[in-house]
């Protein structure tokens, strides 16, 4: 299988050179701008976007940051700089949420959890977070395949006028040590193909001050005192390269290569008394990927895309206390992925499109008895695409095959599932920018291979957890000329999402380290999601953005009608949550304010005063000011995270950062 797909990357890229090394008919005009062609279909069910300037000037410094400030998601984050951070999506969990990166999905199959605090935001163009799906259809199967999906997008090369080359340098330091150099290099190869060199170096002795204070049921203090985090230590290495062409049909290709090396500490939790742990992680993540849209001649209403991928992840967790356990483990994933998606227009208002997909994984660890799995699986999509007067909608069903083989133990069953998708758009004022939409989507999720595999945890009798997702709302867009506003964009979702067949860990007789992964649970899921955006022009060439989002959910179990905690709300998931930003510009100057706040929420589905989790709150504050030396752009900004210095858990026994600064400075050249 491997030759199979060496040999159809290989064809498509010697289609690519012969298509580029033709020669350009003199009317031709390649643009070194980033060319975005949008499908009509597109916005049937619009995403939450950050781009740009308004990307740059949060106080972020990972993606997993970034994506904070989208409604209806809930961030996993275990502290520090170098603490691993997740994304749940309307409380589904996040192996549900698929991460894309340049339009081909990371993968784990190990745990199925993607941490995005390794993904910096250097060479990050725009992230978008879709709940259901992205709203197009010319995509890859992957892209049918999770109940909610974020993209990031890379910088592609630009270059004004003349100019055959790109170079912008970052350097931050701040609280905790850190010091976090970068720089991206962007080469204007020929007059439509480019190039691209990042490279990023972290370091952060994670040493923080932190307070510890918990109160009885009685409202008694139980302890309350203050201490330094430690061995949350991090050195990493990222390093990115990438090939961006045109070719003078109008298509395209990009090729990238990833590269990303880390060694911390994990601070782990605080209890027992305990304040420092030994335990280290280490991490190697390498992949290659291609994307090639339109490179070759075509009929006139058939679009084609090619998506190939190559990804090698080693991970070494090592727990030296043997009073715990001593654990010395080591894993190495394999990834092959191929992709051919073509669409084809019926008509001007109506298009269909099919993908098939396939995915190779492997799984290697140093277990005793270790199953060494082996997944193939293969993924269809048909797709179609509608607009009818002001009404626009999308169906999808996506086949699911899954083909897997252990080298020792028993195999599990393969599996097959069909799962469709709605969504549906319309405009009911032909002269006002007012949208009303509506989903329907039916999905589920693999078990990992540690769900399945892991020693004396794994189950191979797993069941895939399904979800099903029903989505009503609304949004109204509105520009104003002349007035103090400017811009006015209002977005409302209702939503109810159920989560069957749930995979959760339960204990295994009577020892700490034995559990079982078992199909048990049962959720339903009710939420509402608000966001409103506001650009405001003010005298003395001021202008000021504002966003607020809210999100309200009940999220209850239902797992054993006969408990006592019976549609309790589910672990970690608060009634209120919601994040405001405000960016003030004036000249050469801005100021970005940013807040998120998490209501109350317990612990545990079992609602009762002992796993009550008190409410959170960060302020965050930027400064920053714009110079030119001669060709050379600067910026220098100043941060304060946390500008209160609230003390406060993400996730209970793990402490977070009070308050903490970064000086930002960047060259652009």
């Amino acid at each position: 299988m491997f030759l199979k797909i060496t040999f159809l990357a290989s064809m498509c890229l010697a289609a690519a050179v012969r298509v580029f090394s033709q020669s350009e008919p003199d009317s031709a005009q390649i643009l070194n701008e980033v060319v975005v062609v949008g499908d009509r279909y597109r916005e049937v069910i619009p995403s939450q976007r950050l781009s740009g300037e308004k990307l740059e000037a949060l106080s972020s410094f990972s993606v997993a940051d970034a994506i904070r400030y989208f409604s209806g998601v809930q961030i996993k984050d275990y502290g520090g700089i170098g603490g691993l951070k997740t994304v749940d999506i309307r409380c589904m969990g996040s192996n549900h949420l698929g991460v894309f990166y340049d339009g081909i999905q990371l993968g784990n199959a190990q745990n199925g959890q993607i941490d995005l605090g390794k993904f910096s935001l250097d060479n990050i163009e725009e992230i978008s977070l879709y709940n259901g799906q992205k709203s197009e259809i010319f995509q890859s199967a992957k892209d049918f395949g999770s109940a909610g999906t974020v993209y990031l997008r890379t910088r592609r090369p630009r270059f004004a006028g003349a100019d055959s080359y790109n170079l912008v340098s970052y350097l931050r330091a701040g609280s905790f040590g850190l010091v976090n150099p970068s720089v991206l290099w962007e080469r204007k190869i020929t007059r439509n193909i480019s190039s691209s060199l990042n490279a990023e170096y972290i370091y952060a002795s994670g040493k923080y001050p932190f307070r510890y204070r918990r109160v009885l049921p009685d409202g008694k203090v139980a302890w309350d005192t203050t201490a330094i985090r430690q061995n949350g230590d991090i050195h990493s290495l990222r390093l990115e390269g990438g090939l961006n062409g045109y070719t003078a049909g109008g298509g395209s290709w990009h090729a990238k290569a990833y590269f990303y090396d880390s060694e911390k500490g994990i601070p782990g939790a605080i209890v027992n008394n305990v304040w420092k742990r030994s335990q280290r992680q280490w991490d190697r993540n390498f992949f290659a990927q291609f994307s090639a849209k339109n490179i070759i001649p075509l009929p006139e209403k058939c679009e084609m895309l090619f998506n190939a991928k190559y990804a090698a992840d080693r991970m070494r967790y090592l727990n030296p206390d043997t009073s715990l356990m001593y654990i010395n483990n080591t894993f190495m994933q394999h990834e092959m992925y191929a992709s051919l998606v073509g669409k084809y227009s019926i008509s001007g208002n109506w298009d269909v499109n099919l993908s098939v997909d396939y995915q190779w994984n492997t799984l290697n660890a140093n277990l005793v008895n270790f199953a060494y799995p082996v997944r193939n699986t293969v993924l269809s999509a048909l797709a179609t695409a509608f607009e009818w007067r002001r009404l626009k909608g999308q169906a999808s069903v996506l086949g699911t095959f899954v083909f897997e083989d252990v080298r020792s133990g028993k195999k599990p069953a393969d599996k097959q599932e069909f799962t469709p998708a709605v969504f549906l758009s319309y405009r009911p004022l032909e002269r006002h920018d007012l949208n009303l939409r509506a989903f329907y989507k039916h999905i589920f999720r693999m078990p990992t291979f540690n769900d399945l595999y892991y020693t004396d945890i794994g189950n191979i009798l797993l069941k895939p957890e399904y979800t099903v997702q029903y989505n009503v709302g609304f949004m109204y867009h509105k520009e104003y000329k002349g007035g103090t506003v400017s811009v006015l964009d209002i977005r409302a979702d209702a939503y109810y999402n159920e989560v069957t067949d749930k995979i959760v860990a339960v204990p295994k007789g009577n020892g700490q380290y034995r559990w079982m992964m078992m199909n048990l649970g049962y959720v339903e899921i009710r939420g509402i999601d608000v966001c409103a955006q506001i650009a405001w022009k003010l005298p003395a060439g001021i202008l000021v953005n504002t966003s607020l989002n809210y999100t309200h959910q009940k999220a209850q179990e239902f797992t054993d009608p006969a408990s006592r905690w019976y549609g309790g709300q589910i672990a970690y998931i608060p009634w209120h949550n919601g994040s405001a930003i405000v960016n003030m510009a004036w000249k050469t100057w801005d100021v970005n304010y940013s807040c998120i706040y998490v209501g109350k929420r317990y612990h545990n589905s079992a609602n009762i005063l002992a796993n009550y989790e008190q409410p959170w709150y960060t302020h965050d504050l930027t400064v920053g000011k714009t110079f030119l030396f001669g060709k050379i752009r600067t910026r220098i900004s100043a941060e304060v995270n946390n500008l209160l210095n609230q003390y406060y858990d993400v996730v209970l026994h793990y402490p977070m950062p009070g308050r903490n600064f970064k000086i930002i400075l960047k060259a652009e050249l």
